[in-house]
């Protein structure tokens, strides 16, 4: 892509945004969609969380201050878009976080979009028993393969947190799927 801060003062031009916006959607709609469905399980849900993401990012482009990648922040706002979805299901709901994935696990077998297999569904599941901060370091190094690099930015948090949450991640995975 062109030189970032080109592209952003295209975003905030009225002559030019119109364009530009088209253009972030091209590039970062399909990997932003996948992050969050990622997170929410359910296509339509993540449809909402990613529509509520781009009016987000479109209405706070000003405020982008560059000190990270255009990339990492617009990741960040969909990581938190899709968190605060899932808590904002489970206070409705008036379960906890995790009966909330738990259930979203549980109605992917009926879902047309979800293309996966036996084993894919078993995987969820033993991503679903982990804390919410390694599922989704899980999820964004497993699926997304994101570098710790990228993570680190997109979570504001250290590589060598990054690298230890993955790694338990893994253990209790592997432990599940083993004894399952």
């Amino acid at each position: 892509m062109q030189d970032e801060k080109a592209f952003i003062l295209e975003l905030l031009n009225p002559t030019t945004q119109n364009e530009a916006f088209r253009k972030l959607l091209q590039l970062y709609q399909k990997p932003l969609y996948n992050h969050v469905r990622g997170m929410v399980l359910n296509h339509d849900d993540a449809d909402d969380v990613l529509q509520n993401t781009f009016v987000k990012i479109f209405g706070n482009l000003k405020n982008f201050k560059g000190d990270s990648k255009l990339f990492s922040w617009m990741y960040r706002i969909a990581t938190n878009e899709a968190i605060t979805f899932m808590q904002q299901r489970a206070k409705k709901q008036g379960i906890s976080n995790e009966e909330v994935q738990q259930n979203a696990i549980n109605s992917l077998e009926s879902d047309v979009y979800f293309d996966g297999n036996e084993i894919q569904l078993k995987l969820q599941k033993a991503i679903a028993i982990l804390p919410e901060k390694q599922q989704l370091v899980f999820k964004m190094k497993y699926f997304q393969e994101l570098k710790y690099e990228e993570m680190s930015e997109i979570l504001e948090t250290s590589v060598g947190a990054l690298k230890a949450s993955y790694h338990l991640a893994v253990k209790k995975v592997e432990h599940f799927l083993k004894t399952n």
